[in-house]
């Protein structure tokens, strides 16, 4: 037999980009079908949007930069980034948001600093920040969880409140929107609220909020399969999860009344979702074992942090950025030792 390559190795490896791309994209399935299931199509005519722009833009890009179009689209990062965009913005969000969220991803935060493997900042989270900035109403009008919602919006009132911006004469905002568990807690105990009251409101669950907590845990199921496809080390989500864990446990046996427990922060907001999915970036984060669970651990640091006493209610995006500057830093000091070689 002849073989192309003309020297060894000859047996080709069996995890490329795109085949982890498409691993990534299975485990992020059944977080996104609960989402859609307690929070409406909206959901899903955002992921279809959201890709489509991702995958136009990619290839409008490559083009530009005179590269092969068809091996850009083939690896799935762009519609990575774009899934992950989908399932951290509102249901609701207007077509043209999840546009400008999908353009700083693709072309700002990907292809202005080369292309895939050389952007110095997660994509997805680059895209998520610029819209939360600059546009907070509307990335902050989330829906009611199945069965809090007085009316509940269909598949048609979805797509006709994406394009156009308007929502059918049947539906007002306030009968479908209410905050986010985060966003609750931290204006109810800013009223002089105990967190004993505010958890019995009809909003919460047994660990987290109505509709947030399953979310959480089917992405906590996307995370595991991530695990045992080994396309992900577990130095990153247990170190961000634990960090995140501990810091909310020394607060809340501090001060239950006004700090809620860890299993509050682990499966509200983005998480999960960030500790299996966001932070474990490989381009965008540490590298070396110990750099990886330093990273992680400062993303979990850094989201209670801004939770906490930030001005935004869910401060994973934010803190996996400012780790992305640090890493660089995290991998020099924590490089391993060169075999042979005393350490510098």
């Amino acid at each position: 037999m002849q073989f192309d390559t003309q020297t060894s190795p000859h047996l080709a490896g069996e995890n490329s980009v795109a085949a982890m791309m498409r691993q990534v994209l299975y485990a992020l399935v059944p977080g996104t079908l609960a989402l859609i299931w307690f929070f409406g199509w909206g959901v899903l005519i955002n992921l279809v949007l959201a890709t489509i722009f991702a995958t136009a833009l990619e290839a409008l890009v490559m083009v530009l930069r005179k590269r092969p179009v068809k091996a850009a689209l083939g690896d799935y990062s762009a519609v990575v980034t774009a899934w992950l965009l989908a399932v951290t913005m509102p249901p609701l969000s207007p077509w043209w948001l999840t546009l400008i969220a999908v353009f700083f991803a693709i072309v700002v935060a990907k292809h202005l600093y080369g292309g895939l493997g050389y952007n110095p900042f997660n994509p997805a989270m680059v895209g998520y920040v610029v819209c939360l900035i600059s546009f907070p109403v509307q990335m902050t009008s989330w829906l009611a969880p199945s069965g809090l919602a007085e009316h509940s919006v269909g598949f048609l009132a979805s797509l006709q409140t994406i394009l156009t911006g308007q929502l059918p004469a049947s539906l007002s905002w306030d009968a479908i929107t209410m905050a986010t568990p985060l966003d609750n807690l931290r204006t109810e105990t800013s009223l002089g609220k105990t967190l004993s009251e505010i958890r019995a409101e009809p909003l919460y669950g047994s660990l987290a909020g109505q509709g947030w907590e399953w979310a959480a845990n089917f992405f906590f199921l996307g995370g595991f399969w991530l695990l045992y496809k080994k396309i992900i080390t577990w130095h990153v989500p247990v170190a961000l999860i634990v960090s995140l864990g501990v810091m909310a446990a020394l607060f809340s046996l501090g001060n239950p009344d006004n700090f809620p427990p860890p299993t509050f922060h682990i499966f509200s907001g983005g998480a999960i979702l960030g500790a299996f999915f966001i932070a474990t970036d490989p381009v965008s984060g540490a590298t070396s074992p110990r750099g990886r669970i330093v990273f992680g651990a400062g993303v979990g640091v850094l989201t209670y942090i801004i939770r906490t006493w930030g001005g935004y209610p869910d401060g994973i995006a934010f803190a996996v950025l400012l780790m992305n500057m640090a890493a660089p830093t995290i991998d020099y000091y924590t490089k391993p030792r060169v075999f042979g070689h005393k350490p510098e």
